[in-house]
């Protein structure tokens, strides 16, 4: 594993300039929890949490019959699901959501970002991306590592904080507690792309605690909670997402609050796409924008989640983190 960059602006950063990236992944990594619950460090921030009653034994044994059901779907529709078991002794009652710590890109670099949590911070396990990299055949050139932000209260919580526009070399990015635009800036520096940030608030006006519950973006379409979004950023946000000739489907709070929001779109064998969220989700679609979405991939992944979300707060967005790392010469 390479030695960690902090905080400086290299030349290597990023895929080479005019490179095309590509938008989707065709492999994700999934962390199986060994301790799924309820986490009160995270539920001050994050409006979609609900404490959910029973056993911890029986949460646990729900969360992870999501979790599996997730998997086998992804790997069935001919996605690579990677889900690998959360390492010992350290269990985290939301490892499920990896994408939250760490994010895998097209040139090899793997960047480690700072969580607001301390509950959360030891789910960075550099055993996980190791593994990965011998049962996927990847290659990791560089280590790019944020987590010292924490130190200052400064936070940026992977993709669930930052949603890529990797065609455009794009990083959008709402303000929140956990989302600091200082941090995302840096992000961009090194990787090599323009920072868009806007605010968003839900229904009662709080700040939308992560970008992935109200924007998706895909290679045909986008999804994205407009009313979320305040003031000018509104127009300009839904202009550059129609600019890249994507269709933008847009939600309101109400589809918000269902996680209509919280899809992703993958690659799968010979180049198939595949959009995947949970079935809640899907199910917050009218038919008209269903069929709009079924039209812009090649097959939708909707799977049940709900304890996952009800408890942890996160969709099938957040229990996913893209690898478009580089296969291994």
């Amino acid at each position: 594993m390479p030695e960690p960059v902090t905080g400086q602006n290299t030349q290597s950063a990023g895929a080479p300039a005019g490179a095309t990236l590509r938008q989707s992944a065709d492999a994700v990594l999934m962390v199986r929890p060994a301790a799924f619950g309820w986490n009160p460090q995270t539920a001050g921030s994050n409006a979609f949490q609900q404490p959910v009653a029973g056993p911890a034994g029986d949460l646990r044994q729900r969360a992870l019959s999501e979790f599996d059901a997730l998997a086998e779907a992804l790997a069935a529709a001919g996605v690579g699901a990677f889900a690998l078991d959360e390492p010992g002794p350290s269990a985290c009652p939301d490892a499920v959501f990896p994408n939250n710590w760490v994010s895998l890109h097209h040139d090899g670099t793997v960047v480690l970002y700072p969580m607001l949590a301390p509950s959360r911070r030891i789910e960075r396990r550099m055993e996980l991306i190791s593994s990965l990299e011998e049962l996927g055949g990847y290659s990791v050139s560089r280590l790019v590592d944020l987590s010292h932000h924490e130190l200052s209260g400064r936070f940026l919580e992977g993709t669930g904080s930052v949603v890529f526009d990797h065609a455009a070399r794009v990083a959008y990015a709402c303000r929140s507690p956990r989302t600091d635009e200082s941090v995302l800036r840096e992000l961009c520096e090194e990787l090599g792309y323009e920072a868009v940030v806007f605010d968003a608030t839900d229904s009662t006006g709080v700040p939308v605690y992560h970008t992935n519950v109200l924007l998706s973006v895909g290679n045909r379409s986008a999804i994205l909670c407009a009313d979320a979004v305040t003031g000018r950023a509104r127009g300009s946000l839904l202009e550059r997402l129609q600019s890249g000739g994507r269709r933008v489907v847009t939600i309101d709070q109400k589809q918000l609050a269902e996680f209509a929001g919280n899809a992703l779109e993958l690659s799968a064998r010979a180049g198939s796409s595949v959009l995947t969220m949970s079935q809640r989700a899907w199910r917050a679609f009218g038919p008209a924008d269903q069929e709009a979405l079924r039209d812009s991939v090649d097959a939708v992944v909707a799977t049940p989640v709900p304890t996952i979300e009800r408890c942890g707060g996160g969709s099938v967005r957040c229990m996913l983190a893209e690898v478009f790392l580089p296969r291994s010469t």
